[in-house]
């Protein structure tokens, strides 16, 4: 059985409520770091944290340059950068172009993810309204790491996981109320898995 060391997220129109609904099932002492793009407003002033505070067990923040990405945390691209991981799995932050319209983009997150941790990475796609993280989850699949995207039908904008679908043999199509459940089941927990 895989273990895996990192869960990837991307989303964008109605990502908020989604990633909220996914991390608020995860136990406090998830094993592995949960790390995410939504595609949110440039001038945020990062009320969004405090959004995801309020409702998971998971600890959340912003990503930090050179960060080491640990377990049980939930890091959130900060607006207008590109999150990427190091191969030593610390953050980096790049103000670089933007890649499907967007930065931070969630492409450039997964495509660097599954450098430094495939074949242990989930990524997931969640709602949005471009293509967005469609070439980053292939990337994944093909560097032998788990698919995951929400069924498009359950999506407030189906656009995004429905490219992301097209685009990759996924390994999960799932509501969102059966994400945070798999992601744990799949990667359990710290010191009780």
């Amino acid at each position: 059985m895989t273990s895996y060391e990192a869960v990837v997220v991307g989303a964008s129109t109605g990502g908020l409520r989604a990633l909220r609904t996914v991390a608020s099932a995860l136990p406090a002492n998830f094993a592995a770091p949960v790390i995410a793009v939504l595609h949110i407003s440039p001038s945020s002033d990062g009320y969004y944290v405090s959004y995801f505070q309020d409702s998971c067990r998971v600890r959340v923040k912003e990503a930090d340059e050179k960060e080491q990405a640990v377990s049980g945390w939930l890091y959130l691209a900060p607006p207008d950068y590109h999150l990427l991981i190091e191969d030593d799995g610390t953050f980096s932050l790049s103000t670089g172009e933007r890649v499907s319209f967007a930065r931070p983009s969630i492409d450039v997150l997964f495509e660097s993810a599954a450098d430094a941790y495939c074949p242990g990475l989930i990524g997931v796609v969640l709602t949005g309204a471009n293509s967005d993280g469609s070439s980053g989850l292939k990337k994944i699949k093909k560097y032998g790491g788990l698919a995951v995207v929400q069924d498009p039908g359950d999506a407030e904008e189906g656009f995004m996981p429905q490219a992301a679908i097209s685009s990759t043999e996924v390994d999960y199509v799932l509501g969102l109320s059966e994400m945070g459940p798999l992601l744990k089941r799949l990667v359990g927990e710290k010191n009780g898995k």
